[in-house]
């Protein structure tokens, strides 16, 4: 990357951070392409020569490169497991603290506000297909195939297993349960071998 791409990615971030803070102080729906433009003293057409819309401001991912950058660097012979799990920690641990913290209030915003959520939707973000393609060129199997499929859809489950955690107030940080469910999966699917408990008798029905 030249001088000029690595100056507008610079920019492009800048104007993310000072968003994602208006956002998290004043809320989403309140704050405006004006005020982020303030905020990070530019003019409003500069805002919209990196972002075509305010939504735009909270998709765009700049750990994804990073996290590119870790599964590159992997050793061969790495457990496939053990790589997503490394992939995602180096991913946001090469945020500061502020950064990291950032990052959670965009993930909780493409959670939250609907029109993002469903432009994520649309787009199968960190979905099974989107899972399964990485999984094929790590390992060199078809994305087709059944245990690729199963396997990325076992870690889109654990995504969802931490977001449920977040929704339930059990939890506080995405990133590092995140990382806590896919460490409960080394052992295997957990309550794979429990055994399911004979039906308790309904009183009511035994009256009746």
């Amino acid at each position: 990357m030249g001088l000029r791409e690595r100056k507008k990615e610079r920019t492009r971030a800048e104007l993310q951070r000072h968003a994602l803070r208006l956002f998290r102080d004043h809320g989403y729906a309140a704050t405006t392409v004006d005020d982020i433009a303030a905020a990070a003293e530019v003019s409003r057409s500069t805002f919209f020569r990196y972002f075509p819309t305010k939504e735009d401001v909270v998709l765009f991912d700049d750990v994804d490169p990073v996290m590119e950058g870790v599964a590159a660097e992997l050793p061969a012979g790495t457990p496939l497991l053990e790589a997503v799990r490394l992939i995602v920690r180096g991913g946001f641990g090469s945020l500061d603290d502020e950064a990291r913290a950032l990052e959670e209030v965009r993930m909780e915003l493409a959670r939250s506000v609907p029109e993002i959520a469903a432009i994520l939707r649309e787009r199968n973000s960190f979905g099974v297909e989107q899972i399964a393609g990485m999984v094929s060129r790590g390992i060199g199997r078809p994305t087709d195939d059944p245990e690729v499929l199963l396997f990325a859809g076992v870690v889109v489950g654990a995504r969802y297993a931490a977001l449920a955690r977040i929704h339930a107030g059990a939890a506080s940080s995405y990133i590092d349960e995140l990382d806590a469910m896919l460490s409960r999966l080394v052992a295997g699917i957990p309550l794979a071998d429990e055994p399911i408990r004979a039906p308790r008798p309904d009183p009511a029905r035994s009256r009746a």
